[in-house]
């Protein structure tokens, strides 16, 4: 077997594009932190693909620019994302999150952005892909669910993993609640995971993103609902 590469991360610009679809818990999440300092960034653009967005109506009060673009009006994936690249180039974006982004991106855009396109997940990846990740992980019977911060690739959920933290799960769970015990926990770790990024001394190794230089003098993970502490990069 062929050893992997370890290659170190280029530390990306600071400024954020942040793409949703819905409510834009996350979204508001990230404003926050920027705004009480926890994240020096700044979010140079809010996109939506769907107009009725809630989270274009949280982006306009934090006084951020936003884009809506119907997938609806054009031929393919690929075109769709080529005018999403050049919105986002006409906002000097510098790293892309993707917050509740109902669309899977393609080649177009995590080329044009090559280890800059973050997405945060609710499920300890890589168990549970896809939609109603909370709902799959209470049905399946598992005691620990999560959430997971990882790098965009062209399949669906299986980008490398940057962090990660545990929900305990409880046995009066319901869907409803168990979600929103792991949303609360995104709101935490999603801030963190892009300051990991935008300070800069990610290393890849194959799958693996190990922390070296200013991110190991990062401070210690936050703790999750549950009193432990998410398992930083992987």
């Amino acid at each position: 077997m062929t050893t992997p590469i370890v290659r170190t991360l280029p530390k990306p610009g600071r400024r954020l594009a942040v793409l949703i679809s819905g409510r834009g818990s996350n979204l508001r999440a990230i404003l926050d932190a920027i705004r009480t300092g926890a994240l020096n960034a700044e979010v140079g653009l809010v996109f939506s693909n769907r107009r009725q967005a809630k989270g274009l109506r949280t982006a306009k009060r934090y006084g951020v620019p936003t884009a809506v673009l119907s997938h609806r009006a054009f031929r393919n994936r690929r075109a769709y994302d080529a005018r999403i690249v050049k919105l986002l180039r006409e906002h000097r974006v510098d790293v892309v999150c993707l917050a509740g982004f109902m669309r899977i991106v393609s080649p177009v855009l995590l080329d044009a952005f090559p280890d800059r396109v973050l997405n945060i997940h609710p499920s300890l990846l890589p168990a549970f892909q896809g939609l109603d990740a909370s709902c799959q992980a209470l049905d399946y019977g598992v005691r620990i669910a999560g959430c997971t911060v990882h790098f965009v690739d062209e399949t669906l959920d299986s980008g490398p993993v940057l962090l990660q933290a545990a929900v305990r799960v409880h046995d009066e769970d319901t869907h409803e609640t168990l979600a929103q015990r792991i949303l609360s926990v995104e709101h935490e770790i999603y801030p963190r995971a892009i300051g990991l990024l935008l300070d800069g001394g990610l290393r890849r190794h194959g799958r693996r993103v190990l922390l070296s230089g200013a991110a190991e003098r990062a401070p210690a993970d936050m703790p999750t609902e549950s009193g432990r502490r998410p398992t930083h990069a992987r």
